[in-house]
């Protein structure tokens, strides 16, 4: 057998691959169980695409670049980077996401713009997992707030009981970036001990590497010109621009909801789902959670499984193909190969 075919094999005995299947197609059988398909396929026939489509491809580019602002306020510590550079490399990350197993595109774009740049890759893959807290500390918030505002009482959940615990998990990544910026060799020794308890000193040494390289992302968080700027771009990226395409959605499939505030919690509803399932780990293109979450987004709106699936499929199929698409163009215009990144991005000896 052939050396990459070898690799191959390898990487599906991964455990950490096998757990990502078993998720999607644990998601698949539940959100798939007594579906009945020729409706699913009628109610995407019926789908205004222009509706859809013209508002959902510039939202998602568009969303490419302020990420990638945003990604400039945490390289500045670095050297300072142009953001074409940051724009390129977010774009064949995501792409990455939507084709590798194990989120391969977030080793991927640190390699990208660490060759591009001539930066540390692990300097640089700090500022992705800093990014990464960002982002999950703006959707748990996220989630706090639908639910505060009747998504509960909608779901049959006691908010009082559950808001709490969502606004703690909002802010620990928070205070755990606040506390590694300001004294990192105490919070790695604190995090880092007891997993070498636990396990091995291989494992701790690992944890340790990663923690450093955060704290190295956490070099540009220097003062308010920079949290301000992040902020700003995390509330562009998570309150205006990421909604959009599930109000789009909703709107192709003339899912009625009532009121234009309707149509709004239901979008935002479906962002915090779907940003929720797309965190577990699944096999490459989030296929399976992205749709489960929908059936579980739009349950309290009344929207019948059917059409829940059917805006799941269409609005899966738009991002997975802009992202996707436009990652192809980068790569196409760089004269590489997706081989190549990926086997850049595994034997990058910084990230891992």
């Amino acid at each position: 057998m052939s050396q990459p075919g070898r690799a191959g094999l390898a990487r599906l005995r991964d455990p950490r691959v096998l757990v990502g299947l078993g998720v999607t197609l644990a998601s698949l059988a539940w959100v798939l169980n007594g579906v009945d398909f020729r409706q699913v396929g009628r109610d995407i026939a019926r789908a205004n695409l222009w509706v859809l489509v013209l508002p959902s491809v510039p939202t998602y580019v568009l969303a490419l670049w302020v990420r990638a602002l945003r990604w400039r306020h945490l390289t500045d510590a670095l050297a300072p980077v142009e953001p074409r550079l940051l724009f390129r490399a977010v774009a064949l990350g995501f792409m990455a996401n939507n084709l590798f197993p194990l989120r391969l595109g977030e080793l991927i774009r640190a390699f990208v713009l660490a060759r591009d740049t001539g930066l540390s890759s692990g300097a640089v893959f700090g500022t992705v997992i800093v990014e990464r807290m960002l982002d999950a500390a703006v959707i748990m918030g996220l989630a706090a707030l639908v639910l505060g505002i009747g998504g509960a009482q909608a779901l049959g959940i006691d908010a009082r009981a559950l808001l709490p615990p969502l606004v703690a998990l909002a802010l620990v990544p928070t205070f755990f970036v606040a506390a590694l910026r300001l004294a990192p060799e105490r919070v790695i020794a604190l995090v880092a001990r007891p997993v070498g308890w636990l396990g091995s000193a291989g494992i701790q040494e690992r944890v340790e590497g990663v923690l450093r390289q955060v704290a190295a992302g956490l070099g540009s968080l220097r003062g308010g010109s920079h949290l301000g700027w992040i902020a700003f771009h995390s509330l562009v990226i998570w309150l205006v621009l990421a909604p959009i395409p599930f109000a789009a959605a909703l709107l192709s499939l003339q899912i009625d909801l009532g009121s234009a505030a309707r149509l709004a919690a239901a979008s935002f509803t479906l962002l915090v789902w779907i940003g929720a399932a797309v965190a577990l780990p699944s096999a490459p293109g989030f296929f399976g959670p992205y749709h489960a979450a929908c059936w579980l987004a739009l349950r309290p709106f009344g929207v019948p499984k059917e059409l829940a699936l059917a805006l799941g499929t269409l609005a899966h199929a738009v991002f997975w193909l802009t992202t996707t698409g436009l990652g192809l163009v980068v790569l196409r215009f760089r004269r590489t190969s997706l081989e190549a990144l990926q086997a850049a991005a595994r034997t990058s000896k910084d990230p891992s």
